[in-house]
């Protein structure tokens, strides 16, 4: 059995998953059955190609080869999230996205792409990345989503109104390559969702000009926000908010039902999450009901101790 999670954000949330990771290595016997770890997803910002989620910040090149080096040499994958689905050819030389690519080309690290003219480039510039197709395509047809998986991608990510709808779920092909996010906040059946991705890809792009003329000034992301979207209320919802939603999928039922359909691609969100958000998701999905607190309590004391990267 194999129950594999992409988890979220290996560059804000670096040290949770760093510890996270050699907690699952070091003490199994506190988690489910079959549980990997797939990916880490995200980006380094400012990465002009993110979407998703609103990524700011810098980094340094420096921090990139470490993040790199440390999830790899474990033989975890990054999988970045490039799916800004606003971008025109002149963001493909993006330098920034370009030396990430060129630093991560070892064969081992993955792309969630959008656009079809990033992912043109990718396949023809980076042909070593594995790539997956993204939910922020909002593909809520039938017949449009068995497309999507007869083409080649390494994983299809599924939009999470499907979630649930085993009408649909089971008659699905290529299952072990269908990826479900099971921990969505966002109201199902939200009709702004793709015009709130497409405000980020804009912002994106903003906030990238704006690094380049006024690096030392602040930048007003509610200029290119005209829902408003960054006071939407789902955003803020926090793993017992959302387990009333239709969309979500409890750990029970990843064990009970969807792995034995075939399915054994989960991914956990939270990218924009907070840490305790983060930890107590992990916690739920992934650990012992019995073993939670303790596990739990093992990762907090470890994160007071940042040379803790040992447990047995």
């Amino acid at each position: 059995m194999r129950v594999r999670f992409h988890l979220p954000d290996f560059s804000g949330k670096f040290k949770v998953n760093l510890v996270f990771t050699e907690l699952l290595r070091g003490c199994p016997q506190y988690f489910r059955e079959g549980v990997e770890i797939a990916s880490f997803y995200g980006v380094f910002p400012p990465s002009v190609w993110n979407g998703g989620r609103p990524q700011p910040g810098v980094v340094t090149t420096e921090y990139v080869k470490r993040v790199i080096k440390e999830f790899n040499s474990r033989g975890i994958p990054l999988r970045f999230t490039f799916t800004n689905p606003v971008l025109e050819k002149k963001h493909l030389d993006d330098k920034f996205c370009n030396m990430v690519m060129n630093l991560a080309n070892n064969g081992l690290n993955e792309v969630i792409v959008f656009s079809p003219i990033l992912e043109d480039y990718i396949r023809k510039n980076y042909p070593k990345y594995k790539l997956t197709s993204s939910t922020c395509k909002r593909i809520t047809d039938v017949d449009k989503l068995n497309e999507e998986l007869a083409k080649d991608y390494h994983i299809v990510v599924i939009d999470y109104d499907f979630n649930n709808n085993f009408e649909v779920l089971e008659k699905l092909p290529r299952k072990a390559d269908c990826e479900l996010l099971v921990n969505a906040c966002c109201e199902p059946g939200c009709k702004l969702r793709s015009e709130h991705y497409a405000t980020i890809g804009r912002q994106m792009i903003a906030y990238n000009e704006h690094l380049k003329k006024y690096p030392n000034m602040p930048f007003d992301a509610g200029v290119y926000d005209n829902h408003n979207f960054s006071n939407c209320p789902y955003g803020r919802r926090g793993l017992f908010d959302i387990k009333n939603l239709r969309t979500h999928i409890t750990p029970d039922d990843i064990w009970e039902k969807y792995v034995p359909m075939g399915f054994e691609q989960f991914k956990i969100e939270g990218r924009t999450a907070s840490p305790l958000n983060t930890i107590e998701t992990y916690m739920y999905y992934m650990a012992k009901p019995e073993y939670r607190d303790e596990a739990r309590f093992k990762l907090l004391k470890a994160l007071e101790n940042s040379n803790a990267l040992t447990f047995n």
